[in-house]
């Protein structure tokens, strides 16, 4: 049995995690196979699982999105395997192969506003999701949210999708307390600052809630470098002055003290394929305060402290609420953990396996 996974995004944000924390695991419980891994050669060696016995590394550099990467990925892909699996929409249109993909949401097309598509870059999602739906065996979709969301933008049949779950790292459950991330109390915002991220609307509530509460809200992520930056965020935040931070982007290790340090994670997005943030902090056992939105009902269950994204005064009043109900909190750490409990890695990896090792 050969495969092919394109790696070419192993630096790119939740993607990346994603590829990180399946692939290995393929790599490990599955001797029989051997694995083609396409992507940056540099890229690829800074880890180990990629130096496995049954794994060859073939170098496939191509911008994403890049009229490139169509003819690049289908010619590096070797004839001998059985199937190609993508874990990405840009698939490679050329490929007359077995295709398997995964789907981490469909912002592009259900939202388009949000990522700033005009209209050459909405047709290119448009061609590339009603491709997807023609070549692939088998999609792979994060959240029933991603499912439905596929189906009503691009028609198709129901049998051609599978919903696979992203997971948890044992690690996240283990956390100690080490030195603070920050002095004050603090309300923790994981996440970028595009549109649908609705980190404005946040911190209007803050600006509500602020004088009644002694919290920081310390804003974790990247903030530069994106096409549709919510400009207004960094207005607001300037106006709100010592009482909001910006970290940018941290390491894991970096990110785990955040989360454990925290009174709560506010969550306001608006639009999420699946939305990880909310289960590392409940693994972390740090309280949520989540969008009633998208995928994350879905995934945060009876977990969560749930409010209306596109009310302020709601997310204020869940913020105060969050942070002044000792019962509530409690309550919350302990449903939390048990539903983070329930989102492993190893169980997506072995859930992706009976998909390509079955379709291989």
């Amino acid at each position: 049995m050969k495969i092919a996974i394109d790696l070419r995004m192993l630096r790119h944000s939740g993607i990346t995690s994603y590829l990180v924390n399946t692939v290995p695991y393929l790599i490990r419980d599955h001797p029989e196979a051997h694995f083609y891994l396409l992507g940056d050669p540099q890229q690829m060696a800074e880890h180990a699982w990629t130096r496995a016995e049954n794994v060859t590394c073939i170098e496939c550099i191509a911008p994403i999105y890049s009229l490139s990467e169509q003819w690049k990925v289908a010619r590096r892909v070797p004839r001998e395997c059985d199937l190609l699996w993508c874990p990405h929409y840009n698939i490679p249109l050329l490929y007359r192969g077995k295709l398997v993909v995964t789907l981490h949401d469909a912002l592009h097309l259900a939202m388009p506003q949000f990522v700033g598509a005009g209209p050459h870059k909405r047709a290119y999602a448009r061609i590339m999701f009603t491709a997807l739906r023609r070549k692939a065996s088998t999609i792979m979709c994060v959240s029933r949210f991603t499912a439905a969301e596929l189906a009503r933008c691009i028609p198709g049949p129901e049998a051609q999708l599978r919903v696979i779950y992203h997971g948890v790292s044992e690690s996240w459950f283990h956390v100690e307390k080490g030195a603070r991330p920050h002095e004050r109390p603090y309300l923790l915002y994981v996440g970028n600052v595009k549109p649908h991220k609705n980190l404005r609307r946040l911190l209007n509530a803050f600006e509500l809630v602020r004088d009644r509460i002694p919290h920081d809200l310390l804003i974790v992520g990247q903030r530069e470098g994106f096409i549709t930056p919510d400009e207004a965020v960094g207005a607001k935040a300037l106006e709100l002055g010592n009482r909001v931070h910006f970290t940018g982007h941290v390491d894991n290790a970096t990110l785990q003290q955040c989360y454990a340090h925290a009174d709560a994670l506010v969550f306001p997005s608006l639009y999420e394929g699946f939305g990880l943030p909310p289960l590392e902090a409940m693994a972390c056992g740090c309280p949520a305060a989540v969008s009633r939105a998208a995928s994350l009902p879905e995934v945060c269950g009876d977990a969560a402290l749930y409010f209306d994204p596109h009310n302020e005064s709601d997310i204020a009043e869940k913020i105060e609420r969050i942070v002044s109900d000792v019962e509530l909190r409690s309550e919350l750490v302990a449903r939390g953990k048990e539903r983070a409990h329930s989102f492993r890695w190893q169980d997506t990896a072995a859930s992706v396996w009976n998909v390509i090792g079955w379709r291989a």
